[in-house]
């Protein structure tokens, strides 16, 4: 699994925080999405899938 995100249509929502904290983080000037993880392990993928569900921008992008 490969996790790519388009900052550029991020609105800083910080759904996929709350879903995959292991794998997202938020700038702290503007709450923008930070990428912690691009390549998160089998363990982590449901909770990805999900943050890319939940994410009101689709600014996650999920490669298998």
């Amino acid at each position: 699994m490969k996790v790519v995100v388009d900052e550029d249509k991020c609105v800083a929502a910080g759904q996929c925080v709350a879903a995959a904290m292991d794998v997202f983080d938020q700038r702290e000037d503007d709450g923008i999405v930070v990428l912690l993880d691009a390549n998160p392990g089998p363990e982590l993928a449901d909770d990805v899938r999900n943050a890319a569900a939940v994410c009101p921008a689709l600014a996650i992008r999920i490669e298998e």
